[in-house]
Formats: C-alpha cells, sequence, structure tokens
C-alpha cells in the first residue's frame, strides 16, 4: 500500500515556463512542514516547460502531455494519482505565501463540514481578484453582471452577489465558489462528487465543481488569514482571442447544464443570448483597443495632407478623386514605418521610435514621387506633410508620455505599461541589488528608469548603492512609492520571502504600480504582461535578420549613399590636411568582417586631433565595404575574444558597444549586443544608432 500524504499539489502548465518555476520555488518554501507530493501535467508546452522540471525539480511527479488536453482532463489525470489527504489545484502564474498551506489545512481540519476553501487572492497591482469568492451564476446574478448593476451598486446585497463585493475581504465567509487557479479541496469530497467534468476544456469547471460540492452538502469557504498572487491569464495571453471564444464556451456549458427551461424567471435562452452578446462586446472593445494608435495615427496623417493641399494649392481647385489613393499610399508607407519600428507594439510612446519612423517613411514617400508619375503631383505635399507628422505624430506620443508619467493613471491603464523609461525601484537584499542593477544597466533597450532601490538589509546606512540611490526600507515602500512616483517596483526573490513581497503588494493597494520579480538566477523579470528578458535575447528560433540578403543589400546601400554623401561634403577638409598640409595617412590592420585581415588608413593623433576629422579616410573603407557605419567595435587583428556569430558584423564607426562603453562591457555584455543586432537590424535601427552616437554627450577627462 502507498503511504498517504497530507497534500497533493497539482499544477497544469502550458507555455509559462518562467512563472512555472517561480511557483515551484515558492510552493517548496511554503511546504517545508508538510508532508506533500507536487504534481505538474504539462499540456504539450513548446517553451521547455517539462525539460525544465525534469532538470531542476527531480521531486516533482510530471506528467507529460503530447497535446494540449485542456485544464480540466490534465487535472484528472493528477487527481487519479494522488496520495494526498487534501488536493490542491494551482496555476502555475502564482507565487503562495509561506503560511499558505499551512493556514489553509489547519482551516479544513477544523471544520469537518468544508469540502473546499481559497484564500485571499491578489492581482500584481496588490488589488483583491475578486473571482476569488462568488456566487453561481444564476441567470438573476448573470443579469445583474451584465447590465452594469454588479459595479454600479457593489455593496449591495441584491446586486453585488456576483462577486460578493458586498462582503468585507479580510473576514472568512462561507460562499459558493472560489477560483480554480487556487482551491484546497478536501479528498474525501472529490471522491464523493467525481472528477472535474471534461466538458470544460478551460474556464467554468470550477464553478461546476463547486456547484456539485453544494448540492453534495459540502461547504465552501473563503479563508483571508493568508494570501497568494496570481498573475491572472498567462497561459492564454499568446493566443488572446481564442482562449476568449472557449471562456464564453465554457459560459454557455455552464448554462445549459444547470439551469433548466423554466426553472428561473430568466429563462436560459435569455442567458445564451446575453452571453452571445457579450462575447461580441468583448472582441470589438479588443478590436478597438488594438486599432486605437493606427487610427489616431492616420487621423493625424490626413489632417496633415489636408492642411499640406490647402498650403500648396489654395484658391487653386485640387483633384480631390484622383488624391484619394495618393493619400491611401503615403498613409501606409507611414503606417508600416511605424509598425516596423515596434510603435504599436513594445514602444507605444516613444517619441524617438515614431520620429525615426516617420522620417524613413517621408524618405520613402519622396522617393517615389520621382520614379511614379501618378504619386508625383506635388512633391511641396509630400514635404509639407513630412514635416507635419514630424510634429503631430511623436508630438502626440511624447504628450501622453508625460501625462502616463503623472497622476494619469487611466492612460497607463489604456496602453498597459509599456511606456519606455518607467519610474522602477528595485527591492531586495545588498547582494541581489548590487547584480541586478548592473544588468538592468547593461540592457540594450533599456525600459526601466531606476529612481533608487529599497533594500533589506538592517545594518545597511549608506546613502547610494552602485551609484544609485537609497530610498529607504522596505517597511516605507508604499511611502516610497508616493512620493518618488514610481510605476514598476521589481522585488529581487533570492533572499526575500514570499510573505514580505505578498504583504509589500498588499499594503501598497491603491498606488497604480505594476509590480515585477527578479527569479534568484536574474535570468527574467515576471510582471502581470510580459516576461521581460535580462539578457535582451532569448537564445530560442533566433531568426538573425543580418543573415538574410535582402536587410544585408539594405545595409551596403545605406552606407554607400550616407558615405558618397558625406564625402562630398567633407571633401574640402580632406584635401585641405591630405594634400595641402601633407598629413601622412597610417594604415592600420584590423579585424574584418568574418575575420579576415583588413587596413583601414587614419590620421596620426598628432596631427588631427578633432574625432571627427580623424575619421574622414574611414569613409572611403566604408565605400570599399570593409567598414560600416553601424557594426562591431573596431578591434586589432590579434582580438581573440569574438565569436563566430560576432565576426559576422562588419566593424563600425559606432554601435551598440561604442555608445555604451561607460558600462565597462563584459564579453558577454558585448555578444548580447551583437546577437540583438543581428536579429532585430533595420535601416531604422541604424538611423537611431547614428542619432545616439551624434547626440550623446562625451564626458570630460
Amino acid at each position: 500500500m502507498q503511504e498517504s500524504l497530507e497534500l497533493s499539489i497539482i499544477i497544469v502548465s502550458y507555455n509559462v515556463r518562467e512563472f512555472l518555476e517561480q511557483a515551484l520555488l515558492s510552493i517548496h518554501r511554503a511546504v517545508k512542514n508538510i508532508s506533500h507530493e507536487v504534481f505538474v501535467v504539462d499540456n504539450a508546452s513548446s517553451d521547455g516547460s517539462a525539460d525544465l522540471i525534469a532538470r531542476k525539480f527531480p521531486a516533482v511527479r510530471l506528467i507529460r502531455n503530447s497535446t494540449n488536453l485542456g485544464f480540466a482532463r490534465a487535472n484528472n489525470m493528477a487527481i487519479g494519482q494522488c496520495r494526498g489527504e487534501f488536493i490542491c489545484l494551482i496555476n502555475p502564474d502564482t507565487i503562495v505565501q509561506e503560511d499558505t498551506f499551512s493556514v489553509l489545512l489547519a482551516f479544513l481540519r477544523n471544520h469537518p463540514q468544508a469540502g473546499a476553501a481559497g484564500c485571499k487572492i491578489l492581482n500584481p497591482d496588490g488589488t483583491l481578484q475578486l473571482a476569488c469568492r462568488r456566487s453561481f451564476p444564476t441567470p438573476w446574478v448573470a443579469f445583474t453582471k451584465i447590465v452594469g448593476l454588479a459595479s454600479l451598486f457593489p455593496r449591495s446585497r441584491l446586486f453585488g452577489r456576483y462577486n460578493l463585493t458586498y462582503l468585507d475581504p479580510e473576514q472568512p465567509a462561507e460562499v459558493e465558489a472560489i477560483s480554480g487557479s487556487f482551491m484546497v479541496i478536501r479528498r474525501e469530497a472529490q471522491q464523493q462528487v467525481g472528477l472535474l467534468d471534461e466538458m470544460f476544456f478551460m474556464y467554468g469547471e470550477d464553478l461546476d465543481f463547486c456547484y456539485r460540492l453544494n448540492t453534495s452538502g459540502w461547504k465552501i469557504f473563503y479563508v483571508p488569514e493568508t494570501q497568494i498572487i496570481h498573475f491572472k491569464g498567462e497561459s492564454s495571453k499568446k493566443s488572446y482571442f481564442e482562449h476568449r471564444l472557449i471562456f464564453y464556451r465554457a459560459m454557455r456549458i455552464y448554462v445549459r447544464k444547470h439551469f433548466h427551461k423554466g426553472r428561473q424567471f430568466f429563462p436560459s435562452w435569455f442567458l445564451i443570448f446575453a452571453i452571445y452578446l457579450r462575447t461580441l462586446l468583448s472582441f470589438l472593445n479588443s478590436m478597438l483597443r488594438y486599432l486605437a494608435m493606427p487610427l489616431l495615427d492616420t487621423v493625424l496623417m490626413t489632417m496633415s495632407l489636408l492642411v499640406a493641399i490647402y498650403i500648396r494649392f489654395y484658391p487653386e481647385e485640387f483633384p480631390w478623386r484622383a488624391f484619394l489613393y495618393v493619400h491611401l499610399f503615403y498613409c501606409l508607407a507611414w503606417l508600416i514605418s511605424l509598425m516596423s519600428i515596434g510603435s504599436y507594439s513594445r514602444a507605444k510612446l516613444s517619441a524617438a521610435k515614431a520620429s525615426s519612423a516617420i522620417a524613413f517613411g517621408w524618405l520613402i514617400n519622396s522617393t517615389f514621387t520621382y520614379f511614379f508619375k501618378n504619386i508625383a503631383f506635388s512633391r511641396a505635399v509630400v514635404i509639407y506633410a513630412g514635416f507635419l507628422n514630424l510634429l503631430l505624430i511623436p508630438g502626440w506620443r511624447f504628450l501622453f508620455k508625460r501625462l502616463a508619467r503623472s497622476r494619469f493613471h487611466v492612460l497607463n491603464r489604456l496602453f498597459g505599461h509599456s511606456v519606455w523609461s518607467r519610474r522602477t525601484v528595485i527591492v531586495g537584499d545588498l547582494q541581489s541589488l548590487k547584480k541586478l542593477v548592473r544588468r538592468l544597466k547593461a540592457r540594450i533597450d533599456n525600459s526601466y528608469d531606476v529612481t533608487g532601490v529599497v533594500v533589506t538589509d538592517s545594518d545597511f546606512y549608506e546613502s547610494s548603492l552602485e551609484d544609485i540611490p537609497v530610498l529607504g526600507r522596505l517597511e516605507g515602500l508604499r511611502e516610497i512609492i508616493k512620493r518618488e512616483r514610481v510605476q514598476e517596483v521589481i522585488f529581487s526573490t533570492d533572499q526575500l520571502p514570499y510573505d514580505k513581497i505578498l504583504s509589500s503588494i498588499a499594503a501598497s493597494n491603491g498606488t497604480s504600480v505594476s509590480f515585477k520579480l527578479v527569479p534568484s538566477n536574474l535570468e527574467v523579470i515576471i510582471g502581470k504582461a510580459t516576461t521581460d528578458y535580462l539578457d535582451d535575447i532569448p537564445f530560442v528560433d533566433i531568426e538573425y535578420k543580418l543573415h538574410v540578403n535582402l536587410f544585408r543589400l539594405v545595409k551596403r546601400v545605406l552606407d554607400l549613399v550616407l558615405a558618397f554623401v558625406l564625402i562630398l561634403l567633407s571633401s574640402p577638409f580632406f584635401i585641405w590636411l591630405r594634400w595641402i598640409r601633407q598629413f601622412p595617412l597610417l594604415q592600420k590592420s584590423i579585424l574584418g568582417a568574418n575575420g579576415k585581415n583588413v587596413y583601414i588608413p587614419s590620421f596620426r593623433d598628432k596631427d588631427v586631433a578633432h574625432p571627427f576629422l580623424q575619421k574622414l579616410p574611414l569613409l572611403f573603407s566604408i565605400l570599399r565595404g570593409d567598414l560600416s557605419f553601424v557594426g562591431r567595435e573596431i578591434s586589432s587583428i590579434q582580438n581573440n575574444r569574438l565569436n563566430d556569430l560576432s565576426l559576422s558584423i562588419k566593424p563600425g564607426l559606432t554601435g551598440f558597444e561604442q555608445i555604451n562603453k561607460q558600462l565597462l562591457l563584459t564579453n558577454e555584455d558585448r555578444e548580447n549586443y551583437h546577437l540583438y543586432y543581428l536579429k532585430n537590424y533595420s535601416p531604422i535601427l541604424d538611423i537611431e544608432i547614428l542619432f545616439k552616437s551624434l547626440t550623446r554627450q562625451v564626458p570630460e577627462k
């Protein structure tokens, strides 16, 4: 006979590797004094989740599925093998407190009539996740939710039953249902009511299970003496629309299963109709949010073109009908440029990137007016419209970014936390903070403006750490957030207990701050909406754009055009230095592309002191193809620290390494820069790097 245990923990995982690892680490701390077993059922994840568990958590009982069998069926596979007196179903995107299991097990033992119990579940911003205690969606309860009465009157016992918003979240209560993201079930009760209903692929199976517990005479309790954090929706965010369909399909199954015709005042067909209506409205809302920024940009571009036409042609009559498709072409070129640089995804409010995209689209439109007569009706209109777009498109982003950094939290919710350079504080012990600050400084596209650090070491009294101010201790985090207008808080979990993290998040409720976690391996930052790689490059399925012939050709053409223009403009200086002053040219041996030995010319430092004039001869090396304007750092032929990927990049006058020299880069940092450049190359990226090089202030020696 198999030995019985106190607790069996079941996690069903699907493509949430980093969250799953963090969840298991928190569970390991919480079950030290409890006899237990942990099951992970992997539903055919493609991100290496199962391999991670097998390698890092050998004690976990891993069940690998070849296809995604759904939440209910995967849980049932593990429930059939459980030996625990109690069973805990927990999502992989959760973090438990050190006392979570001990508190709930003690409660269930003291309440033998309880079939299941759940605790307080927090959102990443510290607010209560309303789904952690709720009522069954009877026709009346569903009606109050659908028409908005539950939101208008949350304290009403008549209208607030959907999420029991009239109850005090700090008081335990008997409830009808708890969330399937975390519930502890008495094994005796589970055996009586059976397994989860596998008709529910995902969503709804927890409500159905709680309904069957209630009808079998068991009670369900909400226990707020302990709490967890739930990063809700991490398994479904990569296929958002598909999971919305699954959710509403589950609601239809639930209604048809439990609310029969004529049983309630509102017939079941009314609920089915309401679910379909809610599905449609949800999709329309999602689509509108996705298209809001491109539509705004299109409106502004149209306004720019109209103003440009008015300036150029008034009071002449303009052929509006013929102009319509020309207008579409111009707008499409600008929109594609904005999309390619990430202005509708990772850099929504970056005015600098929007400026680069508009400038590039302006170049495309201007070029096409020379080759296609159908759109060459007026180059002046292109110039005027481009100038106005250069003011309006980056301008509204700059304005919204400033507002988002202030008290306009509506904008933060609208755009999420994709705003660049978010005011950030880091919380942790000294050793972890030093490593984390170093990694954040070395990021390529750093979206964290580290305002300061919050220390947990009680004996540390210095005013700064790694040149970053120490703002205070963990106990005063809420006041620090308000005082410094913080937008992001990053916890280093290496030496920081989860109960302190969760308590700090709960205490900071109402501050509209996003909280993130960094595991002890310092590889990722975990938050509600994203998994942010500190090394910038996820080394999986990497496609190197700069190895594609088309992009290599584009880069070469950009080098040739820019070098030719600069040689023409600077020829008087070069002639004066080389033939009038007769300064000699030195030939320096360097590592070229693919490790070839090439020679580049340069003036002697004692002859020409100005850095720009020193680089004039290098323009001819760019014409020959030995150098590029943007590339890896120029290094001598004796350099042996570069790998094959790094050597595939030409040496450049500037690049990520050159503009970040003050960070004292390691070889690993340099390789990450090279990988990032290879993977994300675009002509706009080269223009951005050149612009940063020209505008970066050189520190005085």
